[in-house]
């Protein structure tokens, strides 16, 4: 027996004076609501009903059994419908995951943005280059690069994220502009020690045709601003999202280097621990990013420097 269902049974059976009303009122048959009360009373132990042709009424247990009851099924209806508006309103604790640098140059301020638009809401952004598991962590929602690999997940496509190979043109005057990604090999690269490769760099040429190409260099670092501010002083060149190298081509800090063959884009996506039953506040945030990710997106505001 469902104990919750008896008790908003019995609370409207004393409040009707009967029990054929409480049951269509419940959506339930009157008989399977008087063994519902029944098995209740058998439960307790005590006689909570007085059962006449005219009706019924509550006994002196019954009378003070139903006013603890009602205040039960009162705080029930109200837990549900707390729990209803949060589902339904942009609300609450969100707490969001990304990246360092995305969450720095890209993610932060776009947070802040939506936050204007939804002041009831608080954020919790946290910012780490790991993998973070969704549930055990207990995020709300990823921002995530590259290919899905959990298919458990909820996900929405957001846009791409290219890449960019970059260098200061001091560096270039002394060493050279390299003309193909094999001249690569007479120059100091600037290793990204988490993605594309590693020490290889994987290419497309303007025919389409594929070169993976193997660098070296004096400076490994898994941090994208580390890599980017060495590029800046002149140690090397430097495969680095288009997001994080954006500001700083603007100002003329560091050049394209080999505009004529590019780097895989990676696929950018908003993903949630599950693809039901998504609070709408998740739904809400992860729409509007739909927005601010389209076309070239990293050129937008200029990044950060």
């Amino acid at each position: 027996m469902d104990r919750l269902q008896a008790v908003r049974l019995f609370v409207r059976v004393v409040d009707l004076g009967s029990f054929s009303k409480a049951a269509a009122e419940l959506g339930v048959g009157q008989p399977a609501a008087t063994k519902q009360v029944a098995r209740l009373e058998a439960q307790l132990g005590a006689r909570l009903l007085h059962r006449t042709t005219r009706g019924v009424s509550p006994t002196e247990i019954g009378a003070l059994y139903y006013e603890k009851c009602k205040l039960i099924a009162h705080h029930v209806e109200e837990a549900e419908s707390v729990a209803t508006l949060l589902q339904t309103q942009v609300q609450g604790g969100l707490r969001i995951s990304t990246s360092v640098a995305f969450g720095r140059r890209v993610l932060a301020p776009l947070v802040m943005r939506f936050m204007r638009l939804n002041p009831q809401l608080q954020v919790d952004l946290s910012c780490d280059d790991r993998y973070v598991n969704l549930v055990e962590q207990g995020i709300d929602v990823a921002v995530r690069m590259g290919r899905l690999a959990d298919s458990t997940l909820g996900a929405r496509y957001l846009g791409m994220n290219p890449w960019v190979v970059v260098a200061a043109p001091g560096y270039l005057a002394q060493r050279g502009q390299p003309a193909t990604p094999r001249e690569l090999s007479a120059h100091d690269a600037l290793i990204y020690s988490t993605v594309q490769g590693d020490a290889r760099w994987p290419f497309t040429g303007p025919g389409g045709e594929a070169l993976s190409m193997p660098v070296r260099g004096a400076l490994r670092s898994n941090n994208l601003s580390a890599l980017l501010a060495a590029a800046r002083e002149g140690f090397g060149i430097a495969a680095l999202p288009r997001y994080v190298a954006e500001a700083s081509l603007r100002s003329g800090a560091v050049v394209c280097v080999l505009e004529d063959w590019s780097l895989p884009a990676q696929e950018i996506h908003a993903v949630y621990p599950s693809p039901r039953l998504v609070p709408a506040k998740v739904t809400r945030f992860v729409e509007w990013l739909q927005g601010p990710f389209s076309g070239e997106w990293w050129a937008q505001d200029g990044g950060a420097a």
